[in-house]
C-alpha cells in the first residue's frame, strides 16, 4: 500500500512557475513509476507526464514539453513537477499517481495509487 500526498499548488500569475511535490509513504519507492495527471471539471483526467521506476527519461504530453520538468528523489520518496511559463489552460487539479514497476505509461488505468490532488490556478 502506498499513500501519496501532493503539495505546492496555489494561485500564480500567467507566465509564473510552481513546483508540485508528491510524497510517497511506504518502502521501495524506487520500484514505483510515477505519473502526473490533471483534471478540470467536466473533463477527463489528462496525462501531464511521468517518470518510470527504472530512472528512464521522463515523458510529457505535448502541452507540457519544454515547460514542465519531472524529477524524483528516491532518498526522499518524492517526485516533483516543476511547471514554468504557466498559462490559464494549465488551471486544474493536479494528481500524482504511482504503480509498482510502472515504466511511465500515460494511461491513468496503469496506476493503482493516487493522491488527493492539489489545485493549481493560473490567473491571466
Amino acid at each position: 500500500q502506498v499513500q501519496l500526498v501532493e503539495s505546492g499548488g496555489g494561485l500564480v500569475a500567467a507566465g509564473g512557475s510552481l513546483r508540485l511535490s508528491c510524497a510517497a509513504s511506504g518502502r521501495a519507492f524506487s520500484r514505483y513509476g510515477m505519473g502526473w495527471f490533471r483534471q478540470v471539471p467536466g473533463k477527463e483526467r489528462e496525462f501531464v507526464g511521468a517518470i518510470g521506476y527504472i530512472g528512464s527519461s521522463p515523458s510529457y504530453n505535448d502541452s507540457a514539453k519544454g515547460r514542465f520538468t519531472i524529477s524524483r528523489d528516491n532518498a526522499k520518496n518524492t517526485v516533483y513537477l516543476q511547471m514554468n511559463f504557466l498559462n490559464a489552460e494549465d488551471t486544474a487539479v493536479y494528481y500524482c499517481a504511482a504503480d509498482l514497476f510502472n515504466t511511465g505509461t500515460p494511461d491513468p488505468g496503469g496506476y493503482r495509487y493516487w493522491g488527493q490532488g492539489t489545485q493549481v490556478t493560473v490567473s491571466s
